[in-house]
């Protein structure tokens, strides 16, 4: 669990551009690149939806 919440944190950090060169570094060698492209994805989805029930809750009101 604890790996998953620094690959989901490593993640967050790369989306708000707030994650530095040695972290970005150090994570590619404990985590795999599949499982953060993974999460990436899955937040990205995340994200879109978000973003697209918020706009229909605006113009349906």
């Amino acid at each position: 669990m604890q790996h998953f919440l620094s690959a989901l944190q490593s993640v967050l950090a790369a989306f708000f551009g707030v994650q530095s060169e040695d972290k970005r570094q150090t994570d590619f060698k404990h985590h795999s690149p599949i499982t953060l492209i993974a999460i990436a994805v899955v937040l990205f989805v995340l994200f879109v939806l978000a973003i697209y029930a918020t706009v229909t809750s605006v113009l349906s009101t």
